[in-house]
């Protein structure tokens, strides 16, 4: 059962994470010489990098398409997949 809390965790941390990138994104559409706004993107992309290789390292590939690197004992026929839950 913790396994699986701390699983929705690292999920709603990247979709958290992903609404501050979409946002920080559409700023600076409108204000591409604000560097305190780039720096922050920078940021919230690094984090979500990290989160996202926290979650594939523990629990497998987070997209498909070649995204994400799958390794064993993750693999194609073992979910649920992110999107499933």
């Amino acid at each position: 059962m913790m396994e699986h809390k701390h699983r929705f965790e690292l999920l709603k941390q990247l979709q958290e994470v992903d609404f501050v990138l979409i946002e920080l994104n559409l700023f600076l559409d409108t204000h591409p010489g604000d560097m305190n706004a780039l720096q922050q993107f920078n940021w919230y992309a690094q984090e979500r990098a990290r989160i996202a290789a926290s979650y594939e390292q523990q629990y497998g590939p987070l997209t498909n398409f070649g995204h994400s690197l799958n390794q064993y004992p993750c693999g194609w026929d073992e979910g649920p997949w992110p999107w499933e839950i």
